[in-house]
């Protein structure tokens, strides 16, 4: 009797062993081996960008670099628009500086940049951390919204803006000049500012004529002597400046009230001295 006690106690030893040890094992399978969830999110991420792709259509073949435009849209608001303002000219339509001939212009509207490294999507919302991933992101999202019926394109007249040269941040060695290029660039500024500022259109499309020749134009030769932007960039007062500006006025209006302050309170002790002295002075009465 005792014998069949003990052999059913190992049996149900070993048996409570297989069934920790098979419990484990599927525990630890069903943990470390997430791919299945993992391929069938993929794949309805997939099927979700193939609805969209679907729903929007294939994305257009845009032959137009964002960069360039960029560069040229900034080389135009900072050497350019200052002057044409200043003589109240509205730039025609026709004219291929003109905001309606970028293509991009309506989404670099919709970027703004909440704080450092967080750029933000006007559209949707979504945030990214660099510029470039915001610029991929309008490129498979909201390419729908680019108008790309007319051939617009503002990186087109970077060769007669100078973009190469605003784009490099780094200076590097002198490149030998290309009289070839440099010509042709010459030829596409002076059609810029024919379209752009006609002289029969009055004083100041004459005035912004020869300074659009001078700013931009008379630089595309080999033989020196001419640098672009000769007139100046707009000039950005930037939240740095203004800050030391209210610090300095700060300052002054302490030292003002100081002033006034240790004036006021010597006029008062030299008041009180002088009572001082003449109560001193004067001899008491006989009684």
């Amino acid at each position: 009797m005792k014998k069949k006690l003990c052999k059913m106690k190992w049996v149900g030893l070993l048996f409570l062993c297989c069934l920790s040890a098979s419990l484990q094992f599927c525990f630890v399978s069903s943990t470390s081996s997430p791919q299945p969830l993992i391929t069938n999110q993929g794949h309805q991420e997939s099927a979700t960008s193939r609805t969209l792709k679907q729903e929007l259509g294939d994305p257009p073949e845009v032959h137009c670099s964002r960069e360039r435009s960029r560069a040229a849209w900034k080389i135009i608001q900072e050497y350019l628009m200052p002057f044409v303002e200043k003589e109240r000219y509205q730039i025609p339509r026709t004219c291929k500086l003109h905001p309606s001939n970028d293509l991009y212009r309506d989404q670099e509207e919709h970027k703004s940049l909440v704080e450092f490294n967080d750029w933000q999507c006007g559209y949707c919302k979504k945030r990214f951390y660099d510029e470039k991933f915001l610029d991929k992101h309008f490129d498979n999202r909201h390419y729908n919204l680019l108008n790309v019926s007319h051939s617009r394109c503002l990186a087109n007249v970077c060769g007669a803006l100078h973009c190469d040269l605003a784009m490099d941040s780094v200076p590097h060695k002198k490149t030998k000049c290309n009289p070839a290029a440099a010509a042709r660039n010459k030829h596409l500024c002076e059609g810029l500012a024919d379209s752009c500022f006609p002289v029969s259109n009055g004083p100041s499309a004459s005035r912004l004529h020869e300074f659009f020749l001078r700013q931009f134009c008379d630089a595309h030769t080999c033989t020196g002597g001419r640098k672009p932007f000769s007139q100046g960039r707009r000039k950005k007062r930037s939240s740095i400046s203004y800050l030391v500006i209210s610090i300095l006025t700060m300052l002054l209006l302490l030292l003002f009230y100081s002033y006034i302050y240790m004036y006021r309170r010597g006029v008062k002790r030299g008041t009180q001295e002088l009572k001082r002295v003449t109560q001193s002075g004067r001899k008491k009465k006989p009684i």
